[in-house]
C-alpha cells in the first residue's frame, strides 16, 4: 500500500501557519457556500439570462485581406497590426531533436506585452465573494460568459483601440494598497502563443465597491456550481481561480465536508497532511525534465512556413489538423470598442483535457506529467495526465505521452468525477473547447515513471505561486477539481 509521507518543504513558523491556516479555511469555507449572501442562484440566473439576451455580439468570417487596421508585412506574410501593438501572427521554427516529431513549423500568435487576469474579492457576512464578470468575447460560441473582474490586455487598458476606460483596473495596477490574495504571472496556451504571460491577480477589499452593470458578488461555492454547466466560467476566471490560496495547513482540520471526493479534496489541499511525494523531489523531477529537453524556437516569416497555404479566408495545415488562421468582424455594443476586426485562431475539434485522480489515504492525488511545447518560455510546464484534440491523431494506438487517452475516454460513469466542456480564451481564439475531466483509478504506484508522478492539491497550489509551473490546461482543472469540494 502506498503511504502518505510529511513534506519537509512546506513547514511554516507559527505565525505564517496561522496566517496561511486561516486563509485557506476562508477560501474553503466560501468554497463551501453554494447560496451567496450578495446574489441569490434563482437572481443570478435571473440576472445571468438577461445579459446574455441583451449582450449580442454580431460575429462575421470575413477574408483575411478585408482586416481593418491589421496589415500582412509585405516580404513575411505576418499579419500585424498597424499600431504596433496588440499582436502578431508570425512563424515559428520548432526543433527538438528527441521528440516523437523532431522538427515541424507553425504559425503562432506573439502577443509580448503582459495582460492583467484580476478578481476583486470581498467578505460578506463573513463569507468570501468575488466580483465576476458577464463578458461577450468575439470567440466564444456561445456569447456571454463569466470572467473575471479585469481581463485586458495592456493595450486595451492603455486605450490604444480609442475605447472607453476598464472597470476597476485601479484595484490591481495599485495592489498595494489593498490585501493582495495572489498575483502570479502565469503562460498561455503554448501551443498557440508565442511565450505569452499574463498577471493573475486576486485583491480583497474593505470597503463599498459599486457594482457596475454586467458585474456581480458571487461565492466560490456558486462559481464551482458554474464550472459543472458546459461553458459558463471563461478560461481567464478559470486560470485566476486556481491560484487562489486554497491549499495550507487547517482546512482538514477545521472542516469537515461528509466524506466522498469533496473530503479526498479537502484533505488533497491541507498541506499538513503530505504526499506520496515530497515537494522538493517534485520539484527536482521537473527540473530534471527541463534540463534533459533540447527545444530551440526561431521565428521566420509567415509565409515560408512549410506544411501550411493561405487561401482567401485562412491560413491551414495541408493536412487539415490543428488549426486555421482566420478573420472575424465583430459588432459588440457592451464593449470599450463597437466594431473592428481581427485574426483569430480556429481550433480543428473539440479537445481532450483530464486528470487521472486516486485517493491514496484517504487524499485525493492527481497523475501529472511534465508537458512539453513551443511556446513555453521554460520548454516544460506541468500539464493534466491527457492533453490533446484526438482528431489531430492518425488511427491506431495514441503517442507513449497518450497512453492514458482510451482509459479516459472509456472509464465507468462512476469513476468520472468530473466531465464539462469548456471554453478557451475568447479573445483570440475561435470556438476553441475543451472536455475537462477528472476520472478517478485505483492507486496503483506502477502507473507512475519517468514522465507521470501523483501529486497533491496542495503541492500544486504551492507550485502555482510560481510563474511556469503549471500549465493553462491544469490550471482549469485544478478549478475544477476544488469545484468537488462538499460532494459527498
Amino acid at each position: 500500500m502506498t503511504r502518505t509521507l510529511p513534506d519537509p518543504a512546506l513547514t511554516l513558523k507559527p505565525a505564517d501557519r496561522h496566517g496561511t491556516a486561516r486563509m485557506a479555511v476562508r477560501v474553503t469555507e466560501s468554497a463551501l457556500c453554494g447560496e451567496g449572501v450578495v446574489t441569490g442562484t434563482a437572481e443570478f440566473q435571473r440576472w445571468y439570462a438577461e445579459r446574455v439576451r441583451n449582450d449580442v455580439a454580431e460575429v462575421r468570417r470575413i477574408p483575411l485581406s478585408a482586416l481593418e487596421g491589421w496589415e500582412t508585412v509585405p516580404g513575411t506574410g505576418e499579419i500585424a497590426h498597424r499600431s504596433g501593438r496588440f499582436f502578431t501572427v508570425e512563424g515559428l521554427d520548432v526543433r527538438m531533436p528527441d521528440g516523437p516529431v523532431p522538427n515541424w513549423n507553425q504559425p503562432i500568435i506573439n502577443q509580448p506585452e503582459i495582460g492583467i487576469l484580476g478578481i476583486l474579492a470581498r467578505e460578506f457576512d463573513g463569507v468570501l465573494h468575488f466580483l465576476m464578470q458577464a463578458k461577450n468575447e468575439p470567440g466564444n460560441h456561445n456569447g456571454v460568459q463569466l470572467s473575471p473582474t479585469v481581463q485586458a490586455t495592456r493595450s486595451n487598458y492603455m486605450r490604444v483601440h480609442g475605447g472607453g476606460r476598464v472597470p476597476y483596473l485601479e484595484y490591481f495596477r495599485e495592489a498595494s494598497r489593498y490585501r493582495v490574495l495572489a498575483d502570479v504571472l502565469q503562460s498561455e496556451q503554448g501551443s498557440w502563443f508565442n511565450r505569452k504571460r499574463n498577471r493573475n491577480i486576486v485583491v480583497e477589499v474593505d470597503g463599498d465597491i459599486e457594482v457596475l452593470d454586467g458585474f456581480c458578488w458571487l461565492t466560490l461555492g456558486q462559481l464551482h456550481g458554474l464550472l459543472a454547466i458546459d461553458d459558463v466560467v471563461n478560461m481567464d476566471a478559470r486560470t485566476v481561480l486556481a491560484c487562489l490560496p486554497f491549499a495550507g495547513p487547517g482546512p482538514a482540520e477545521a472542516l469537515s465536508p461528509g466524506g466522498g471526493p469533496g473530503d479526498a479534496v479537502v484533505r488533497s489541499c491541507d498541506s499538513d497532511v503530505g504526499g506520496v511525494h515530497p515537494l522538493t523531489e517534485i520539484q527536482s523531477w521537473v527540473t530534471e525534465a527541463r534540463a534533459r529537453t533540447e527545444l530551440r524556437t526561431r521565428t521566420m516569416p509567415l509565409n515560408e512556413v512549410k506544411g501550411w497555404t493561405r487561401s482567401e479566408y485562412a491560413i491551414s495545415h495541408e493536412d487539415g489538423l490543428y488549426f486555421d488562421i482566420m478573420a472575424v468582424d465583430v459588432k459588440a455594443g457592451s464593449r470599450e470598442v463597437g466594431q473592428w476586426t481581427q485574426p483569430m485562431i480556429e481550433p480543428r475539434g473539440i479537445g481532450i483535457v483530464a486528470f487521472l485522480v486516486t485517493r491514496i489515504d484517504g487524499v485525493l492525488h492527481v497523475l501529472a506529467r511534465p508537458d512539453t511545447r513551443p511556446g513555453y518560455a521554460d520548454a516544460i510546464e506541468f500539464g493534466p495526465t491527457v492533453q490533446c484534440t484526438p482528431g489531430n491523431y492518425a488511427p491506431g494506438p495514441p503517442p507513449a505521452h497518450l497512453r492514458f487517452l482510451q482509459s479516459v475516454l472509456e472509464a465507468e460513469p462512476d469513476r468520472v468525477l468530473f466531465d464539462t466542456v469548456l471554453s478557451e480564451e475568447g479573445g483570440r481564439f475561435y470556438h476553441a473547447q475543451n472536455r475537462y475531466m477528472a476520472v478517478e483509478t485505483d492507486a496503483d504506484p506502477r502507473l507512475e515513471d519517468s514522465d507521470f508522478r501523483w501529486v497533491t492539491l496542495h503541492q500544486l497550489a504551492r507550485l502555482l505561486r510560481h510563474s511556469h509551473y503549471l500549465n493553462v490546461e491544469a490550471r482549469s482543472l485544478v478549478a475544477c477539481l476544488h469545484s468537488l469540494i462538499g460532494r459527498s
